[in-house]
């Protein structure tokens, strides 16, 4: 049996919802840097997917304190967790969070402000700041995602010139359910959204202004499965676009981005991927000399 608390209250301008898994050790203060946010009116849908751990107490009694929606149920997976919590939003605008990160002060205000100086926009993104340790939280945001200002259009996301990071988002609810909101077929939900938001709404923002989280760097993040995460990217690609002009570049360009981060992490991996990534793109060329590059010297 599931449990579901909701709280009745006015109509929030932003929806914050966070998908919990087995995080006890870092859910609290997830949770508690939400609840922190000032300057605008928000709500926080949290829904567990049947954690193993403690999360479920530990939510029970931040919702008893703070008020927010939280739901536990049997686990069904990260998509429909986000489905169903996008499902209990009300707020003009929505960003997604992670259970294991934390949220910078006036995040919300910010990035909510900068959508309404936008009206256009279907969504917009901030910047992130990676950590390892709680007590070690950096200044310097991630180069990656400063090199998406000031925009992103469907052909940059499409051909991997410029990434996204799902913690730095903020939506309208309204356009992105429009568009028939996540994805369900595959693994994660920000690039099939990203790239239906940027090839429906045209360009959107990025913002050099603002830090939208601080990205919690440890072994459990999906983004070290490369296997997985570029497996999906290039089904995305070949499910919804094949008959787009830029198709068979978009698959060479994400095939050598794979050997790019396989590289970065294990030189016999990305030595073992060649025979499936490898093409006449100078794209992988380039990324060759990685193999023989120490790994302390690369970045990413």
């Amino acid at each position: 049996m599931g449990e579901k608390v909701m709280v009745e209250k006015m109509t929030p301008k932003v929806s914050v919802i966070l998908a919990s898994y087995n995080h006890e050790e870092f859910v609290e203060k997830s949770v508690r840097s939400v609840m922190e946010q000032k300057g605008v009116d928000f709500e926080l849908i949290v829904v567990d997917d049947g954690s193993k751990d403690r999360s479920p107490e530990i939510l029970k009694r931040l919702s008893d304190e703070f008020g927010f929606t939280y739901v536990h149920r049997p686990n069904k997976g990260v998509m429909e967790t986000l489905k169903e919590a996008l499902s209990l939003a009300t707020g003009r605008y929505v960003c997604s969070f992670s259970s294991d990160d934390i949220m910078p002060p006036d995040r919300l205000k910010k990035q909510s402000d900068f959508l309404d100086e936008h009206p256009d926009a279907a969504i917009c993104f901030g910047q992130i700041i990676p950590f390892y340790k709680d007590d070690e939280i950096g200044t310097e945001m991630d180069e990656r995602y400063l090199r998406s200002a000031p925009q992103v259009t469907f052909e940059e996301s499409f051909l991997g010139k410029k990434a996204l990071h799902g913690c730095a988002e903020m939506f309208v609810r309204e356009k992105i359910l429009a568009i028939g909101g996540y994805d369900m077929r595959y693994a994660f939900e920000d690039y099939p959204l990203y790239l239906k938001i940027l090839y429906n709404y045209g360009p959107q923002p990025v913002s050099k202004d603002f830090v939208c989280c601080y990205y919690r760097e440890h072994g459990d993040n999906m983004h070290v499965n490369h296997e997985k995460i570029y497996g999906e990217i290039l089904r995305v690609l070949s499910e919804n676009y094949s008959s787009h002009p830029l198709y068979k570049q978009a698959v060479r360009a994400w095939k050598a981005n794979w050997f790019s981060a396989e590289a970065a992490q294990s030189k016999l991996g990305a030595l073992r991927l060649i025979p499936k990534v490898i093409s006449l793109s100078p794209r992988f060329w380039l990324r060759l000399p990685k193999l023989f590059i120490p790994r302390k010297l690369l970045k990413y």
